[in-house]
């Protein structure tokens, strides 16, 4: 792909996670796909493990909504930097739904094979996830 279609998945990536339709989703990521994510303890491998942690989020999280801020692409590489915005309403990391609005910014790296979703890494901000949700002070 061209530098400009990859960009171009990259947006329509955040434009399915934004659907919150699972199937829809799993279409960007390789079978084997393998993932770390702040959020999970274990890493992910495969569709299952995919489809089982876009649930807990969305459980968690049912209205979120994910804006792309920057998109840095290098060969089969992608950078994506993000926003997500969504009402705490299902439990998460253990934490009970406590009905706040969170907002929080995080950056995905993705490496692309055959046009899908080989390999991705997210690291976002828990601490800020913590403070919307008023389990540790304002900075």
């Amino acid at each position: 792909m061209t530098p400009e279609e990859t960009k171009q998945f990259a947006r329509q990536l955040v434009q399915g996670w934004n659907t919150h339709d699972l199937e829809q989703i799993l279409t960007f990521y390789s079978p084997d796909y393998e993932g770390l994510d702040v959020g999970r303890a274990e890493p992910l491998y495969g569709h299952e493990a995919l489809r089982q942690s876009f649930r807990h989020y969305f459980q968690a999280f049912p209205d979120v909504h994910i804006e792309i801020n920057e998109v840095v692409v290098e060969a089969d590489h992608i950078s994506l930097g993000w926003i997500a915005k969504g009402t705490h309403s299902g439990v998460f990391m253990k934490i009970p739904p406590t009905g706040r609005t969170v907002t929080l910014q995080g950056v995905s790296i993705f490496i692309l094979d055959d046009r899908k979703v080989h390999r991705g890494q997210h690291i976002w901000d828990l601490a800020g996830l913590l403070r919307n949700v008023g389990l540790l002070p304002d900075l």
